[in-house]
This record gives structure tokens, sequence and C-alpha cells, in this order.
């Protein structure tokens, strides 16, 4: 398993280190996973967040992929573009902050029961800070589910992650949870169904 603290900086640079700001000025109201993927990632979800609380929908985009049949009582996004959060229905409220210069999360201690990351881990270039941010904002017991399949922007990936093979990114999202501390062993699951997107997931709870 990758140890994310013997990374060096060479391994969170990006093909496109322009500002990220600019990179997602533009909206883009696409989902990046396909129809059976977002099929499967929707039941895992259903299975795994509470049905009702706070949620919060981290890198957040257009579309969060929720459950129907759950009942959060706020879902909160925070994500690089704001057209692409207001056009999503599930999310009450949003907020835009890029986590790659400022990981500090604008939330209070324990605010929410359950945090979600959609195909995005993979552009996380201070991933430990913001693994350790979201535990911070859970309550005791909550979820951090992040899902990812093999497809991206490469040119902002991080070059560890476009170096890795599908079963590499498994192993280096569950070595976040353990090099940011104070989760439960990362539970993980894969979904590779016949001509369509890979899906994987990797999630823990806080302790």
């Amino acid at each position: 398993m990758n140890n994310p603290n013997k990374l060096s900086t060479q391994d969170f640079r990006r093909y496109d280190e322009q500002a990220d700001e600019q990179f997602y000025a533009a909206p883009r109201l696409v989902v990046h996973i396909d129809d059976q993927a977002i099929r499967a990632l929707t039941t895992l979800l259903a299975k795994l967040l509470p049905p009702t609380g706070a949620y919060l929908d981290l890198m957040s985009s257009w579309r969060s992929h929720l459950p129907v049949e759950l009942k959060p009582i706020r879902v909160v996004g925070l994500g690089m573009n704001a057209k692409e959060m207001a056009e999503n229905p599930q999310l009450d409220s949003y907020l835009v902050q890029n986590l790659n210069t400022n990981p500090t999360l604008p939330f209070p201690d324990a605010e929410f029961d359950a945090t979600v990351c959609t195909v995005s881990v993979q552009y996380m270039t201070k991933p430990v800070e913001i693994f350790r941010e979201v535990n911070r904002v859970l309550k005791p017991g909550g979820i951090f589910v992040l899902s990812f399949s093999n497809r991206c922007f490469s040119t902002k990936a991080i070059a560890t992650w476009l170096a890795g093979t599908d079963a590499e990114h498994v192993q280096l999202v569950e070595a976040y949870f353990i090099a940011s501390g104070h989760w439960t062993k990362p539970e993980t699951a894969g979904f590779t169904p016949k001509n369509s997107d890979p899906l994987y997931a990797v999630w823990g709870y806080k302790v």
C-alpha cells in the first residue's frame, strides 16, 4: 500500500499547474461516469449513508447521485463552480472553495453525519489534510465515502494517480484514511459491469 507520507512533492504535481479556479471557471454540466456506474454508486450509497441527517458533498458539481429514498435534513455542496452547484437539485446550499489551496473546511466540529466525494479524489493535492478536516466536521460514527473510476481530467489528476492501476488507486485512498488518523479500517467495493465504466469506492467511519 502506498504511504502518502512518503510521497514526494512531484507525486502530487499535475500536468496543468495553472490555478484551479481558471480550469473550473466554465461550468461543465456533464456526468463523469456512465449510467451503469451511476446506478451502482447510488445503490451503494443507499446502503451506506444514514437515512437522515446532514450530508456534505465534497468537491461537488451539478449532480450528487444521492438515492432518492434517503431523506437528509440538509445537503451542503462544496466545489469549484457555483453555476454547476446551482443546477444540483439535491443541494440545499453550496459554497465555492479550492481545497488544494485551502484544505480547511469552513464548518464547525461535528457538523455532518456523512460526507461523500464522487469521482474527485484524484484531484486532491493535499489529501491527508483534507481527510483530517472531513474527520473533524463529521459527528462521531459519521461516514466518509469516496468513489472513483478510471476516467478523469488527466491534466488535473495528480501524477501518482495517473501512474497507478485501478487496484493501486484503491490502495492509495485507503492509505489516505490511515495516514490522516481517527478512522475505522477503510472498507472497499468495486463494480465492473460489462461495457460500463468501472466504479470503486472506499469508505471509513470517524472514531
